[in-house]
């Protein structure tokens, strides 16, 4: 084989990598969105209200959890928050248009009350994973 054939395989072989890693990047925001928007471990709870939900995971002691608008795509006041008992709450408020979070605390073995918004309404739990 001579020097342009070597070149025409190694130009296409370097088009379908870039072309894999584009690919690749563009989908791994859209799969975190679906997939609990950056939390990692077990989803242990999923909390449901009108405009949202809040997804909770557990991963070796500690809890992350995210809030999901229903509607997505437009700006709205969202919020989710995590506090441990005997610690002081973990918030991620703002305006977003698809989910407010991830927030993470070490909970250990100890209790998490867990609140979570778009719009007015919103979760509230009380105490729970004890």
């Amino acid at each position: 084989m001579d020097r342009s054939g070597i070149r025409r395989r190694l130009a296409l072989g370097a088009a379908v990598l870039a072309a894999a890693g584009t690919l690749g990047l563009a989908t791994s925001g859209a799969a975190q969105a679906a997939t609990g928007g950056g939390c990692g471990g077990r989803e242990v709870q999923t909390l449901s209200f009108s405009t949202g939900v809040t997804h909770v995971y557990n991963n070796n002691g500690y809890v992350c959890a995210v809030t999901v608008a229903r509607k997505s795509g437009r700006t709205q006041t969202m919020s989710v928050s995590l506090q441990v008992r005997g610690g002081r709450p973990v918030v991620d408020t703002g305006r977003y248009k698809y989910l407010a979070g991830p927030v993470t605390v070490h909970a250990g073995h100890r209790c998490v009350w867990i609140k979570g918004s778009v719009g007015k309404p919103g979760v509230n739990t009380g105490w729970i994973l004890c």
